[in-house]
């Protein structure tokens, strides 16, 4: 053999190994990961809303599969307020409530990866709060919402058959890329101590946070929270940790944008109008996370329906159909063709009144025609929209989700300035009282029928069970046992009176006038 050739074939060989090594190398765990988060927080509707071009989980799983199409590490998430409250909460299916159930099956088939719990997740009783997490396919995550059993607090737990599974305080998820790059990120669960029920206990939630950040912090590439506060809450806590990579935040339902530091604080309007998409851009061998500016994607009718999701909220609407038809109700029923759009927007009836809120009081007080007054919570509306024309039965379920009886009682006049004044000091709240056009306000007092409240006199008043049961913040010494109630009327029930449910009393109200508002 010729050496020289031999040689010559050999140096080929290696210059292409070499050359192999260089073009190879290059694609070869370059250290750097790309985590996109596909964040949604505050959602009642399965279903799209504005007549249908806005929102809508079936839009919400087409946005995740978009961009997981184009990066398999894309996660999407859930900042709390999921369950409650929505037009399935007061439903029941086989004798069994529905409440939350039609989420958990929407979400499970949209593909959600990741849920912190919200305040509204307690609204269900302990036992249907359980079934949803039993019945979920999603990883929650708690970190300072535990469960109180015989005393004692522990986590809550998925069960499945005879074996039960912790819900964690916090998640670790490992990922890796087409390169071998791998990661690993951490998520943190925080709830506001807001709704009290028995069978839960809340810990600090800027103490849990803490916490929990110093003990994974070391083992992981990056850390965000997921929450569920008010935006002051998560600014403190992006200045307590400012190295958490994001803050995916839940709780206001208009849109909240923040940077502090370095941590970018989200979240989007509620309902999944749009959609918050975060990006973590890690570097394993730097050991940083950085988080370029989230873009706001707005889910409207440019996004397509997934087939699959959008097969569950067909199968739930023929639920509603068949459900409140029994309740004597029909949502596809219009009952206002055309005119001005009602306010129901957060800001608006939680610090004064719209032409929505007193819709609401007139027709209160058109069910309960004997009455002195009507009072209801802005708590009761839940869509923090404009409801522009045209207005059907549905329009008002959904509004007023929560429903409720009308009860009238009779009461001093000493407890129902009582009752107005703590109503006025929970303004910028679900406490904030609406009132009837009945009650006016001058020169600091009280006056009805355009007279001074008597303290002495008994006047009767209409207003929702949620109210008299003394449920609302500050309002708790409204209730039947305070002796200043004289009297409280019975709870009507049949569907044929409109007092068996607020939003009843509205529809029927809307269809007496004929349009004529």
């Amino acid at each position: 053999m010729n050496p020289l050739k031999t040689i010559g074939a050999i140096c080929v060989t290696l210059l292409f190994a070499a050359c192999s090594s260089i073009k190879t190398g290059s694609h070869r765990n370059d250290g750097k990961i790309e985590v996109v988060l596909v964040q949604v927080n505050d959602v009642y509707e399965i279903s799209a809303i504005r007549n249908g071009e806005a929102g809508g989980l079936a839009r919400v799983a087409t946005l995740k599969k978009q961009y997981l199409q184009a990066n398999p590490n894309t996660l999407l998430l859930m900042a709390g307020d999921f369950l409650s409250p929505s037009i399935y909460n007061r439903m029941k299916l086989q004798g069994r409530a529905v409440i939350g159930k039609q989420m958990v099956e929407a979400m499970n088939t949209a593909g959600f990866d990741l849920v912190g719990f919200g305040n509204h997740e307690f609204d269900l009783d302990e036992a249907d709060l359980q079934e949803r997490i039993n019945e979920s396919n999603f990883q929650w995550v708690s970190s300072n919402s535990f469960q109180v059993k015989n005393g004692k607090e522990q986590p809550f737990q998925k069960i499945s058959g005879s074996s039960a599974t912790p819900i964690p305080t916090y998640v670790i998820r490992s990922i890796k890329d087409a390169d071998g790059t791998t990661a690993r990120i951490g998520f943190i669960g925080i709830n506001i101590p807001k709704t009290k029920k028995k069978y839960v206990a809340y810990q600090n939630p800027l103490s849990a946070a803490t916490i929990i950040y110093e003990k994974i912090k070391d083992s992981c590439d990056a850390v965000v929270a997921i929450t569920h506060q008010d935006l002051d809450q998560d600014i403190q806590l992006a200045k307590q940790l400012p190295k958490l990579a994001a803050i995916i935040g839940g709780h206001e339902h208009d849109m909240r944008f923040e940077k502090v530091g370095n941590v970018y604080i989200t979240k989007a309007h509620s309902n999944a109008v749009n959609a918050y998409v975060v990006r973590l851009q890690i570097d394993t061998r730097a050991r940083t996370a950085t988080t370029p500016k989230p873009e706001l994607k707005e889910l409207d009718n440019k996004i397509a329906f997934d087939d699959a999701t959008n097969n569950v909220v067909n199968k739930w609407w023929s639920v509603v159909d068949t459900a409140y038809g029994a309740l004597g109700f029909n949502y596809r029923e219009v009952l206002l063709k055309e005119g001005a759009p009602f306010d129901a927007r957060d800001s608006v009836v939680s610090t004064t009144q719209s032409n929505f809120t007193k819709l609401i009081c007139a027709a209160m007080a058109d069910a309960c025609p004997d009455t002195d007054a009507t009072l209801f919570n802005a708590g009761s509306i839940r869509v923090d929209e404009m409801l522009a024309p045209p207005i059907t039965q549905y329009t008002i379920m959904r509004a007023m989700p929560y429903g409720g009886t009308i009860r009238q009682a009779d009461i001093t006049g000493k407890l129902l300035i009582q009752v107005l004044e703590a109503g006025k000091k929970n303004s910028a709240t679900g406490g904030f009282l609406q009132y009837s056009s009945t009650i006016t306000s001058s020169n600091g007092k009280w006056l009805i029928h355009g007279k001074p409240i008597d303290e002495k006199q008994a006047y009767k008043i209409a207003l929702n069970d949620f109210l008299i049961e003394g449920q609302e913040q500050n309002l708790g010494f409204l209730n039947e046992k305070n002796y200043e109630v004289y009297r409280l009327y019975n709870k009507q029930t049949s569907p044929l009176n409109p007092q068996s449910d607020i939003r009843l009393a509205v529809i029927k109200y809307l269809e007496r006038m004929n349009g004529k508002l």
